[in-house]
């Protein structure tokens, strides 16, 4: 788990939206999205859910739990620093 994969997935909680993610952190979608991939591979389950034919992209109850835990760890590495 790395900082950019919390970022990753804590600005697409915030905005709902992986294409707007993905703009407000400067990075392509692709990338974005390898990101939060690699997150929900390493944690064992699905953090967000995807609708198709929907833009909108809303956190699994899973996701919704690890949240807290999430930000708490983004605070604790930024504190870090």
């Amino acid at each position: 788990m790395t900082q950019l994969e919390l970022q990753a997935f804590l600005a697409v909680t915030r905005t709902g939206s992986f294409s707007q993610a993905a703009q407000s952190l400067f990075v392509s979608q692709p990338a974005l999205s390898r990101r939060i991939r690699t997150l929900e591979e390493e944690l064992g389950f699905r953090l967000l859910e995807r609708q198709k034919g929907s833009r909108l992209v809303e956190p699994t109850l899973e996701g919704r739990a690890f949240l807290p835990m999430a930000e708490h760890l983004l605070s604790i590495w930024e504190e870090a620093r």
